[in-house]
């Protein structure tokens, strides 16, 4: 992920993190229960596309024979 609106890998996933510990600990509303999960499947989203990226890098390097 070059996106540099993008957050870290680390930053989405501390993020991501506190969304889901809020959403667990309850005491919100509807509706930010709505858009607690609304961000955290956008960090979710984050995440998956750094490791989509980590894993193609890794592969095109062993298929390269890279160390």
């Amino acid at each position: 992920m070059s996106d540099p609106a993008s957050p870290s890998y680390e930053a989405a996933r501390d993020e991501l993190t506190e969304v889901v510990h809020k959403l667990e600990a309850g005491g919100v509303t509807l509706e930010e229960s709505l858009a607690l999960w609304e961000r955290g499947e956008a960090l979710a989203k984050v995440c998956q596309g750094w490791l989509d990226g980590a894993k193609a890098r890794l592969d095109a390097a062993l298929a390269d024979g890279s160390p």
